[in-house]
Order: C-alpha cells, then sequence, then structure tokens
C-alpha cells in the first residue's frame, strides 16, 4: 500500500458549514492538489506546471478546466456514448471563474503552461461547487512550487429578505435578490461575477463587503495549510525585457511614439504606429539581431505608460474624450423585415446587430448538468465574427468568450423576462457584433432590449449595459466610462455593468492587477450608473419607448387558458386520443401541466382558436339559469334534446316549449333546428333539464 505520510486534514468553518480539506492522499504527482469537501460536495483540484516555457509564447499560457462528471449528481450521461462529452456552458462559465482571481497573481514574464483542473466529484444540491472549486484552486496553487502571489478566497453572497446571506441553500437562492460570485485576497478584490434583481448600488456594495469579510477567513485558512505542508516556490528565470535594449529603444522611440499617439483617429493612430514600430525595428536590426521579440515588447510598453500617463495625468483619452464621456451612440430598431425582432446599437466603432426569435415552449432549451435546473425558456447566444476586427479568419464554434459575454447578457436580461404566464413562448436572443472596439457585450445588452421590445416581449423594463476602466498609480486612481479595445488593452480593469433606471441587473469584473480597494469599486459604480441613465433616457427609450403592444405577423400565435385539474383527463382522452385529435384537426400544439394550464401554439390565429374552442367543448358544464343557442339531435314523444356543446346535450320537456300547450313536439322543433334554451335545472344524476319558454321570454324582455 502507498503511503500516507503526507496526508494531512485540514477544517474549518466555512460560512456555517464545516470545509474539510484533504492534502498528500490524491493526485500526489501534481505540482499541487487538494481535495474539498463541503457538506456532500466534493471537488478534487490540481495544478500542474511545464519544467519549461513554450517555445514563441508571448503570453502567459494558464488552462483552467471545470469537469463536471455526472456520477457527482447519480445520473448516467445521454448521448449514444454515455459518457461526458465536451464541456457543458456551465462548466466553462464556471472555469472562467475559476481564472479571473487566480490569473493576475502569477508573475509577470512567466511562459510554462499551467494547468488547472478542478473536477466536482459529488455535487449537493444545497452546497453549490463553484467557490468549493476555487477555493480548491487557491489551496492547490498554494501548497504547490508553483510562483503565485495568493491565497485567495471565494464566496457567492446573495441577499434574502433585505439580509445578506454566505453561500445560500438551494431554498434561499430562489428568494435571494443578489447571486454575487466573489473572489479576493484578504486586502483586495480580485473578481465579480454578479446577477440580481435591479439592487441599489449600496445593496450591491454592501453584498460585496459582507462577502469579502468571510475571503479574509478563507485567506487565513489556506494560508496556514501553505505554512504546514506548502512546497518551497521554485526559483524561475522569468522572461525580462534587458535593460540596456529597453533604455535604447526609449531614447530612440519614444518622442516618435508620442506623435504616433498623438491622434484621436484611431486608424490613422494604428497605422502611425505600425510606421514607428517598423522604424525601431529596422533601427536595432543590427544592434540586437536576435532580440526582435524584446523590442517589440519594449516599443509595447512604452505605448501603455503614454497612454495611461495621458489618461492619469490630463485625463485625455486616445480618440479625445474626456472620463466621464460616452462614445456616440445611435441605435434602430425592426431593421430586418422577417425576423420577430431586431435592433441594431452602434456606440463609436462598436456595433451589435441583435435579432430575436419567439418560439413554442417545447423549443426551450433542455439542460443536462449537475444543476436542478432542467429547461432554460430565455436563451442569449453572442457571436464575435473575424470581421468585426478586419481579421481574415473563418468562423469557428463559439469559443470561452463567446459562451461567457452570451451568458453575461443572458443574466443582465433574465430579471426583466415577463412569466410564462404573462408571455409564454420561448425566446431566443442572438448578438452579432458586426464590429467591435471594446464592450461589446455591453453593447449586446443594449441591443437585445431594442429587439426583445421590437418583438413585443412585455419586458419590465429596458436594460442597458455600460464598462468602466481604471488606471492605478499606487493609492491614487482614476476611472473612466464606456473603455475601447486601446483603454481596455493598456488598463487594469474591465468593469461592466448592467441594469435598469431602478437598479443593477448584472456585474462581470476583469482584472489585470493585483486587486480593488472598495473605493475603486463604488467609484467604478457610480459612474456606470450615471452613464446607464443617461444611455437609457437620451437614447434608448426615445429609440422604442415601450414593447410593441402585439408579435410579428411571423411569430408563432400562443394561447393560454385554464381548465379544472379533474378535466385534465377527459382532455388527454384514453391513450392520449382526444390531445390527439385536438392537434391533428387545428394543425396547434398543446401543452398540459399539472396544474391545469394549457399552452396552445400555432403558426396562425385561428388554429389557436380551434384547438381552444374544442378544449371549451370537452370541458363545457353548462351553468343553471344561463341561455345556450343549440342544435336539436334527438326528438321522444315526450320533448327534444338539445346539444350545448359536442357531446353534452339537455332535455327541453314538452311542457317548456312554448307558452302555450303544444300536442306534439314536431309542431314545434325537428331534428337539426337551433334554438335557444335556458337551463332550469341539473339533477343529482348530471341530467341537464332545459326550457326554451323561458328562454324566448328572457330574449324578449332584453329587447324591450
Amino acid at each position: 500500500m502507498a503511503s500516507l505520510d503526507n496526508y494531512r486534514v485540514f477544517k474549518t468553518d466555512y460560512a456555517g458549514r464545516e470545509l474539510t480539506v484533504e492534502v498528500g492522499k490524491y493526485a500526489e504527482q501534481a505540482n499541487g492538489a487538494c481535495l474539498v469537501r463541503c457538506g456532500d460536495t466534493v471537488v478534487n483540484v490540481t495544478v500542474c506546471m511545464a519544467e519549461k516555457p513554450r517555445e514563441g509564447m508571448d503570453f502567459f499560457p494558464l488552462s483552467v478546466d471545470y469537469e463536471e462528471k455526472m456520477f457527482a449528481v447519480g445520473k448516467i450521461p445521454g448521448g449514444f456514448k454515455k459518457r461526458e462529452g465536451r464541456a457543458s456552458d456551465k462548466a466553462i462559465l464556471v472555469s472562467r471563474l475559476i481564472d479571473r482571481p487566480i490569473r493576475p497573481l502569477f508573475p509577470k514574464g512567466i511562459f510554462n503552461d499551467v494547468v488547472v483542473v478542478a473536477t466536482a466529484l459529488s455535487v449537493d444540491p444545497d452546497v453549490a461547487p463553484e467557490p468549493i472549486a476555487m477555493i480548491g484552486s487557491s489551496i492547490a496553487l498554494s501548497i504547490s512550487d508553483i510562483p503565485w502571489a495568493g491565497p485567495t478566497g471565494s464566496v457567492i453572497v446573495g441577499c434574502v429578505d433585505g439580509k445578506y446571506v454566505i453561500n445560500p441553500g438551494l431554498a434561499e437562492k430562489e428568494k435571494s435578490t443578489i447571486h454575487l460570485s466573489l473572489a479576493g485576497t484578504k486586502d483586495a478584490i480580485l473578481m465579480i461575477e454578479a446577477g440580481a434583481k435591479e439592487v441599489t448600488d449600496a445593496e450591491m456594495v454592501g453584498a460585496i463587503m459582507y462577502g469579502h469579510e468571510e475571503i479574509k477567513k478563507v485567506c487565513a485558512f489556506v494560508g496556514e495549510i501553505q505554512k504546514e505542508v506548502g512546497k518551497p516556490k521554485k526559483e524561475m528565470e522569468l522572461y525580462h525585457i534587458p535593460e540596456d535594449l529597453d533604455a535604447a529603444v526609449k531614447a530612440y522611440a519614444y518622442d516618435k511614439l508620442v506623435w504616433a499617439l498623438d491622434t484621436f483617429d484611431r486608424q490613422e493612430r494604428e497605422e502611425r504606429q505600425a510606421e514607428v514600430e517598423a522604424d525601431v525595428l529596422e533601427h536595432f536590426a543590427e544592434i540586437y539581431p536576435e532580440q526582435t521579440r524584446e523590442i517589440k515588447d519594449s516599443v509595447y510598453y512604452i505605448t501603455k505608460a503614454i497612454v495611461r500617463a495621458k489618461i492619469f495625468d490630463k485625463g485625455v483619452r486616445p480618440d479625445g474624450r474626456g472620463l466621464k464621456e460616452v462614445r456616440p451612440i445611435w441605435c434602430e430598431h425592426g431593421v430586418l423585415p422577417r425576423v420577430h425582432g431586431s435592433a441594431v446599437f452602434t456606440r463609436g466603432q462598436t456595433q451589435a446587430l441583435t435579432t430575436c426569435t419567439l418560439g413554442m415552449l417545447d423549443e426551450a432549451q433542455r439542460m443536462e448538468g449537475l444543476d436542478e435546473e432542467e429547461e432554460k425558456r430565455y436563451m442569449h447566444h453572442y457571436n464575435f465574427p473575424g470581421y468585426s476586427v478586419g481579421e481574415a479568419k473563418p468562423s469557428r464554434s463559439p469559443g470561452r468568450r463567446e459562451i461567457g459575454h452570451g451568458a453575461l447578457a443572458e443574466r443582465a436580461l433574465l430579471p426583466v423576462i415577463p412569466s410564462v404566464d404573462e408571455f409564454p413562448y420561448a425566446i431566443r436572443v442572438v448578438s452579432e457584433v458586426v464590429s467591435s472596439n471594446g464592450s461589446t457585450s455591453q453593447g449586446s445588452i443594449c441591443g437585445s432590449t431594442l429587439a426583445l421590445m421590437d418583438a413585443g416581449v412585455p419586458i419590465k423594463a429596458p436594460v442597458a449595459g455600460i464598462s468602466c476602466g481604471l488606471i492605478q498609480d499606487g493609492d491614487d486612481f482614476t476611472t473612466f466610462i464606456d473603455i475601447q479595445g486601446v483603454e481596455d488593452f493598456h488598463g487594469e480593469m474591465d468593469f461592466k455593468v448592467a441594469g435598469t433606471k431602478k437598479g443593477i441587473t448584472a456585474i462581470q469584473m476583469d482584472l489585470k492587477n493585483d486587486g480593488l480597494t472598495m473605493e475603486i469599486i463604488a467609484d467604478a459604480l457610480e459612474r456606470c450608473r450615471k452613464a446607464r441613465l443617461e444611455i437609457l433616457n437620451e437614447i434608448m427609450i426615445p429609440c422604442i419607448a415601450k414593447p410593441r403592444d402585439h408579435v410579428s405577423e411571423f411569430a408563432p400565435k400562443m394561447l393560454t387558458m385554464k381548465i379544472d385539474v379533474d378535466k385534465i383527463r377527459e382532455v388527454i382522452g384514453k391513450g392520449g386520443s382526444m390531445i390527439q385529435k385536438i392537434v391533428a384537426e387545428s394543425g396547434a400544439q398543446v401543452d398540459i401541466d399539472d396544474d391545469g394550464t394549457i399552452h396552445i401554439a400555432s403558426p396562425d390565429a385561428a388554429s389557436c382558436d380551434t384547438a381552444k374552442k374544442m378544449i371549451d367543448d370537452i370541458c363545457f358544464v353548462p351553468e343553471v339559469g344561463k341561455l345556450y343557442y343549440g342544435k336539436v339531435v334527438r326528438i321522444l314523444p315526450i320533448g327534444a334534446f338539445v346539444e350545448l356543446a359536442p357531446g353534452k346535450d339537455g332535455m327541453i320537456h314538452i311542457s317548456k316549449l312554448e307558452n302555450r300547450r303544444v300536442e306534439k313536439v314536431e309542431d314545434v322543433l325537428n331534428i337539426g333546428d337551433m334554438t335557444w334554451v335556458k337551463v332550469t335545472e341539473i339533477d343529482e344524476k348530471g341530467r341537464v333539464n332545459l326550457s326554451r319558454k323561458d328562454a324566448l321570454k328572457e330574449l324578449a324582455a332584453q329587447d324591450k
């Protein structure tokens, strides 16, 4: 049996639950590994680093994979192979959650492949695996020999009945107005990912501060584990630009780059930069013949310093805007004639073309994963083709970026999407980024709002999105609204906030530094709030003030009705015979819920009406005292039977035919005649007694 000499178990209180960490028992050949338990949720996390830097790499090759194993919730995967295939969208989104807080803490100049794998082995519905996986990544990196400036901690923060809750359970999540995934060090916040039901800035700041207190405890716990079992960090020769080369390039190129950047026209600026870079490479080709990469990197860092200095010291941005100024915006809706809803939202050189498609409820997305959720009625997809940035590259299947931005837009709009009862459609929104120069995810949110309204979706309120950037120098900082590509490239933060006039619906924050203070977060939120209101009030609402009062003529037509639960069996029929007949004769699709709610859908309204009438007829129950117009279907010596609805009839006794004596029923009515009748009685056996003379009397009185 293998030795367990290195086996250690660590325990701590994690928001009222016991968190257990096992080290030295599993995956011992990895640089760092741990098994983390909380409730019945168990996540194994490993981290490995390549021995040598990857040849020709000019960025840090960090890979993070969150693996969902269906056995974790006692399921066998669907599909022919009955095994897990490509990562689900949920798994990709969790991978991004793990990645964002750990990436900024690796040393600059590391080009060795680093791979973090978090595998959910068992999942408790009341204990979300996401923060457990994030804590596990912090532990695995901290105890490994890989250079990393952690530890970090992670939590989920909810708000139930006005009170903040750490790591809310399943029941609490449903009531919560906030779902905030938060990560950070003991001193600063590194990652924010939030969905919310129109909460205020103050409520969101409060949630972040509340969550950070728990993060501090987690960081202290991870620090204790590192002290006891952590390996010494590797001494690594990190890539750097030689000082003499950097100084020489700066002396030669600085003024040239200042000139290149001294224009507000993006195309001209990029042409000038390319010209200067070519000149610098030619100049130093003989002096530093084997160091082309280092020369290019030196030019990049000089450029970055110039851009940051202009923003920080002078408040002048690359396109000439002030720090609080949003790029010029124009938008329109109803741009595509055959789609159910469409809009274009343009902010500067960022442009999103968004469409909204309405479908029948059975077209909702079926989910196979570790969550309880099995169906998604509202879907938002985001596409980022190469031509949007002028690149000649073929289209591929959506990558992690596209999935992440689509999920963000979906989260931002979900709080305003009407319920099934209010709007019985499946809804798919697709944002095609046709031009990109920063903040495309927020542009797609704005465009999606307009497309939904154009489609006649009765959203609760319009949603707008905006991003905020950051330049920091020690404790001093400058934030600026509506960042474009070059500012995102050279800045330290992309802080995206979406919401209505009332409050925030979504946040996502990407960082390149070692964390944000609460002062910076509050400042960024306030800048985004003011810009969001400006966009809503001055641009979007004037474009389309409210949702259309009807759906497109090309959209399927929907009807919702309610029947008594005890009538469901009759509508379905023996072996489904009646529901099949309704579908076949009407041409409509019919879905029946357990509570008696029936959704009827068809490409045309007439089919819906036909199906509804057939169901109404099946469920028809006559009311005493009410008038009905029916057909005579049978005659007996004592009276006539009148059909009130298909399969539902009642009898008029001969004495109730006229206000006179009638010798023979046929003197008044014959089979096939239509006549008014009044329900006078429904006996204990369910037999319906009718009166023609009472009906005629009542109709005559109405005519007077």
